[in-house]
């Protein structure tokens, strides 16, 4: 088996975008940051979060069943931190930003890269994280062209442009 500090260092190095996954419902509104995410299938259109289950948040997601996918632009920094600053209340995370609320109530915020509004449809308990499997019911981009990515420890902004190697 792979030695943990390996597999935590060959995983620093799998660049992924930078999203607050938002849920708003019966057990209120939570949010939190995850780079755990990725499609799953065009027909139905599903995507995946993974989310550790000791977080504040985990069962609250659970009892709402609806998440929205906020990907963050390459400016938003400030706020992916402080949607991952366990010393922040859900009201002040939300605080310094704008929200609408799509389909499915989740908040959507207004100057994301593109909102995913989801229906949790399936989730699986896999060692330390709940895997959300969530069915798209709308989705809204905003025109920016510059995307935070998380690679090697470290926050990036993505946007140039090449083309492929053919």
């Amino acid at each position: 088996m792979i030695d943990l500090e390996a597999f935590r260092n060959g995983m620093a190095l799998l660049g992924g975008a930078v999203s607050v996954i938002s849920t708003d419902g019966e057990a209120g509104k939570f949010g939190f940051t995850a780079t755990a995410v990725t499609s799953v299938t065009a027909e139905p259109p599903t995507l995946l979060v993974c989310m550790n289950r000791n977080s504040y948040a985990n069962e609250h997601f659970k009892k709402n069943g609806v998440l929205c996918v906020n990907v963050l632009s390459g400016n938003q920094q400030k706020l992916s931190g402080d949607f991952a600053n366990p010393k922040l209340t859900s009201e002040e995370r939300f605080s310094s930003h704008g929200w609408t609320n799509l389909t499915t109530g989740s908040p959507a915020l207004d100057e994301a890269l593109v909102n995913f509004d989801c229906r949790i449809a399936d989730m699986h308990e896999v060692g330390s994280h709940t895997v959300f499997y969530c069915q798209i019911v709308d989705a809204r981009q905003s025109g920016s062209d510059e995307a935070l990515v998380y690679f090697n420890r470290a926050y990036h902004c993505l946007g140039e442009r090449s083309v492929a190697a053919g």
